[in-house]
């Protein structure tokens, strides 16, 4: 093998990370065509609001979906909902995009669980049930959203691609992470 050509098997092992020839890696493709659509302060601000009620929202009501028990898991019953396959199919497509951001998406998520399980708690002593305040966070946080991009006059990047509902979290990790100077 000449010095100047890559093997076969490396070149695909650098093309996993990397979409195209300019060697992008794919997450910061997906960055660069969302933030076409939010270079507004504003727009940016509510997003740094709305997207995190959003993700614990509908966290939340997935997890008040009744779980079915499951002899198999014996005590484990009560552990796993479905709003665990949603951790989990998240986690593993951040994965793929940037192991950093999502173990920090990971450690967020864990955090969410925490509060939804005190929300949880609160509604056995008395307080309202978990589905109906996450209902009232996620009506209230898409409009949010659909206000800031209406100040930004540009429609979501969902509207294009379902796949931005997924980056808009990491995205504002990112925004985060670059300005800490913390590569990802």
């Amino acid at each position: 093998m000449s010095s100047g050509k890559i093997s076969n098997s490396a070149q695909g092992k650098a093309s996993s990370k990397t979409n195209g020839d300019d060697g992008k890696r794919k997450v910061d493709i997906y960055f660069a065509k969302y933030a076409e659509s939010h270079q507004n302060s504003s727009n940016e601000a509510i997003h740094f609001i709305c997207i995190p009620l959003i993700i614990f929202s509908l966290m939340g009501l997935i997890w008040s979906i009744p779980f079915p028990y499951l002899k198999f898991l014996g005590s484990y019953n009560g552990v796993f909902n479905w709003a665990s396959f949603l951790i989990a199919f998240s986690i593993y497509y951040y994965l793929k995009l940037s192991p950093i951001l999502s173990y920090i998406m990971l450690l967020v998520l864990f955090g969410f669980s925490y509060a939804i399980i005190e929300l949880e708690q609160w509604h056995k002593a008395g307080g309202p049930a978990l589905w109906l305040v996450c209902f009232i966070i996620f009506v209230f946080a898409w409009i949010g959203q659909f206000i800031g991009h209406k100040i930004e006059g540009k429609k979501p990047s969902f509207l294009d691609d379902l796949k931005f509902l997924l980056i808009g979290p990491i995205y504002l990790l990112h925004l985060i992470l670059k300005k800490l100077k913390i590569k990802y």
